[in-house]
């Protein structure tokens, strides 16, 4: 594949996941991930409640955001995560270093990844719905034809 076709494969898959992100999603309150110590080689689940500090190894990671498709789509897992990483023991008083600040997708790890030298953290899905995808679906059901 040449250098041209492979950047319009990545535009139309883009353009494809945009077009996807834009119909109904489920809100969720805890991003389920995974990280990866490369120096230990041990793969660790990590659940990420809503705007609560986790932490994995010296990172700390605090999820915003997790959307999911609903059953009836194709499966789709997004988070919004902020990734940063503490300062050694050594050095209390300095701040926190800011390695990651965006979306990550379940079904394309690798559009938008942490890129660190000892840990990598992508998401897996979520869990625990917030709130139900489409209010116009229970109404639905409520609503009789006219004839009755």
């Amino acid at each position: 594949m040449t250098g041209r076709a492979a950047l319009l494969a990545i535009g139309m898959a883009l353009a494809a996941g945009a077009a996807a992100a834009e119909g109904p999603t489920i809100a969720n309150g805890v991003a389920v991930l995974q990280g990866l110590d490369k120096v230990t080689a041990r793969i660790s689940p990590v659940e990420a409640s809503l705007d609560q500090p986790t932490r994995f190894g010296n990172l700390e990671i605090i999820a915003r955001t997790c959307l999911e498709t609903p059953p009836t789509e194709p499966p789709e897992s997004a988070a919004f995560l902020e990734i940063y990483e503490l300062p050694p023991a050594s050095e209390p008083d300095a701040p926190p270093a800011e390695l990651f600040s965006g979306w990550m997708f379940a079904s394309s790890p690798a559009v938008s990844a942490l890129e660190h030298p000892v840990y990598d953290v992508w998401v897996v899905d979520c869990e625990a719905p917030i709130e139900l995808p489409n209010d116009d679906q229970a109404g639905a059901e409520t609503m009789r034809p006219p004839s009755e």
